[in-house]
């Protein structure tokens, strides 16, 4: 059996994973990328927040040999939810010292399926430099398939205000593992916010098993 460790950053994410990939069949040729299997696979990544109507995001693939393949920290025109945050920002500048930040922490599977996804909002005044009247809330997502199986949240918690923090276990019972026991992802989001107005979103995710080609994606506007 092999197991890797890699130690890797890229313009301010730092990735870390501990994995075991599965052997192949002693009497086959090595299996396919999507049939390799990975075992107890952790990531994360800091991104600090863009300026107003912009999104940062970055996408973290599991790789051959279950080392992680980074995607390049892309800054985007902001959209969605995170669009209505920048919005209000780019409205309150040079007018109050309000601001709201949006963060998104998600799996997906090789077929680009979101799996499971942690998402918080905050929005804080500053006044001499200090954060006042911080506020912050989650949410979770998850995708279930038509039989009433697939993903389920196990559990969720979050707690502080101008260093707030959210988590979110998620499980797995379905057509590819009818025990149970073989999927959980663990999600983990904290957003720092400063009084001089700027953020830091910050993201781990814990996966019990993965497969080549899954892809972690979070970012923040």
């Amino acid at each position: 059996m092999r197991i890797a460790t890699v130690v890797t950053a890229s313009a301010g994410l730092l990735a870390l994973m501990g994995g075991t990939a599965v052997a192949a069949p002693a009497d086959t040729s090595a299996p396919a990328p999507a049939d390799r299997k990975c075992e107890g696979v952790k990531l994360s990544g800091s991104l600090p927040v863009p300026p107003a109507g912009l999104a940062v995001q970055q996408q973290v693939t599991i790789g051959a040999d279950c080392k992680p393949v980074l995607g390049e920290v892309r800054y985007v025109p902001a959209s969605g939810q995170a669009a209505k945050g920048a919005a209000l920002n780019a409205a309150a500048a040079g007018a109050s010292t309000s601001r709201t930040v949006r963060s998104w922490n998600e799996m997906f599977d090789c077929c680009n399926i979101r799996m499971t996804g942690l998402y918080t909002d905050s929005t804080w005044d500053t006044a001499a430099g200090q954060v006042t009247n911080a506020a912050s809330t989650a949410r979770q997502e998850w995708n279930r398939e038509p039989w009433n199986a697939g993903w389920s949240l196990k559990s969720s918690s979050a707690q502080g205000a101008a260093a707030y923090e959210a988590h979110a276990d998620f499980t797995y019972k379905g057509i590819f593992d009818l025990s149970g026991n073989t999927y959980a992802n663990s999600h983990h989001s904290y957003v720092k916010l400063n009084g001089d107005g700027t953020s830091t979103c910050t993201f781990d995710v814990e996966l019990k098993n993965t497969f080549i080609g899954w892809n972690w994606q979070h970012g923040c506007a």
